[in-house]
């Protein structure tokens, strides 16, 4: 019996790539779980501890720390998901006792800086929503800087009225009180 195209396509591709098959082979086996921070190595540009709330709604909001750790300055000038139509850098603030929140422009991150996306700060707003966020679901997040380019992040979502990420290793560190 002759093998079909497709099956004949597809069996051309995995002998095509024994490295590919060989390579995730260890990380399947062992259970390697993916990273929490991203950049390329050569990259100067740091992201860690993304994370976002379940959603009941059509918005939600993605958080995380993002390190220009190189020598030269960089801007954050985009943000993107499949999960949403849109997503955009916000701010929030108290303006005469009212917290308000408005779209940030690019942000410029000189070396050394960090910038903490948190709630109550600025955050990654995520509208349209093609489905509400549940806990346990990830997402991946592209955020596009002016030199660095795109780095995309996996973004864990927690449970609704989350504060902040889980501790690396799912533990607090001893004597801090996780909330």
């Amino acid at each position: 019996m002759q093998p079909t195209p497709i099956r004949a396509a597809a069996f051309a591709a995995l002998l095509a790539a024994p490295a590919l098959l060989l390579g995730a082979a260890p990380a399947l086996l062992l259970g390697a779980a993916p990273s929490r921070a991203a950049g390329s190595p050569s990259s100067a540009i740091h992201v860690e501890h993304p994370w976002a709330r379940a959603s009941g709604g059509r918005t939600a909001a993605a958080y995380l720390t993002v390190t220009n750790a190189g020598a030269a300055a960089d801007r954050l000038v985009a943000a993107s998901a499949p999960v949403a139509a849109k997503a955009t850098l916000h701010e929030s603030k108290m303006v005469n006792g009212i917290m308000e929140m408005r779209p940030l422009g690019p942000v410029t991150l000189k070396p050394g800086q960090s910038l903490t996306l948190k709630p109550g700060g600025d955050h990654i707003m995520l509208t349209h929503l093609k489905a509400p966020l549940k806990a346990g679901q990830s997402f991946p997040l592209t955020l596009t800087f002016e030199k660095a380019g795109a780095i995309t992040v996996t973004v864990p979502v927690e449970k609704a009225g989350a504060m902040h990420a889980p501790a690396a290793d799912g533990q607090a560190m001893p004597g801090m009180k996780m909330d």
